[in-house]
């Protein structure tokens, strides 16, 4: 699988002379345009860098990976190769959570650890539960995502986008349902943990177990919300991130940009 920066690392806003990469790592069938929105609600010294997983978008054609050691070895590699004279701070959300932070255990590793790493909406590794939504046919996989209200149903509805949308979900789906965590990693860096206060998919308890996920300094934050509470709260959550990671503006934190 290819992991030149350039196949994984999306800048819907570049700021080459950023200091800090807010790298941002998608949900089970998310894409990189998920977060595009959150790049003006960052101060100029802080660039939003999402994540594209293959098999999706404008990487359709490209097989979606098979395990969480192929996915998150190819995006820590993506991460060492690109602007390796700033900090980064990773942002997963769902199974981008632990994505994140397998991605952040490689990159400590390798020396080149982030400033910060922040899961939202997965409960702790020594929580997680294995799955079997992989293993529906297309109306119950399409089902699960309507209850979880990350996709919107007139999507789903369409045949053609259907056909186009679940294999990358059914793929995402079988990665993180049959991934299976070393409960004795533990990060260096500093983590924060957020979840919403109606998230079933990981309650306030669950996601309070990340702090063994970390011999750092380690915060959580519960905001109102299901699994997808960060879409209504985009400028609530990011000023959290920012706030966590000590990269917040002194001044205008949201500035008016071209």
């Amino acid at each position: 699988m290819t992991s030149t920066a350039s196949s994984w690392l999306r800048r819907p806003l570049p700021r080459p002379t950023a200091r800090v990469s807010l790298v941002c790592c998608p949900h089970a069938g998310g894409s990189a345009a998920f977060y595009t929105a959150w790049a003006r609600l960052l101060p100029p010294h802080v660039e939003l860098v999402a994540v594209q997983y293959p098999g999706r978008q404008d990487r359709l054609a490209e097989p979606a990976a098979e395990s969480m050691d192929e996915l998150a070895g190819a995006v820590a590699e993506a991460l060492r190769a690109d602007r390796p004279d700033r900090e980064h701070v990773l942002f997963g959300h769902s199974m981008g959570a632990s994505i994140a932070w397998e991605t952040a255990l490689r990159l400590e590793a390798s020396g080149a650890g982030p400033r910060h790493v922040v899961v939202s909406g997965r409960p702790g590794p020594h929580r997680q539960r294995p799955g079997t939504v992989h293993l529906r046919d297309d109306d119950g996989l399409a089902a699960e995502l309507r209850r979880l209200d990350g996709t919107h149903a007139a999507l789903l509805d369409d045949p053609e986008v259907r056909a186009v949308l679940l294999p990358a979900v059914r793929a995402d789906y079988r990665l993180i349902e049959t991934y299976r965590p070393d409960t004795a990693a533990r990060l260096r860096c500093p983590l924060t943990a957020l979840t919403g206060d109606r998230d079933e998919e990981a309650t306030e308890a669950e996601v309070a177990a990340w702090r063994s996920a970390t011999s750092g300094e380690f915060s959580s934050l519960v905001l109102p919300g299901g699994h997808f509470y960060l879409v209504a709260q985009a400028e609530r959550v990011v000023d959290a991130v920012l706030d966590a990671c000590g990269v917040s503006a002194p001044a205008a934190v949201h500035p008016v940009l071209p």
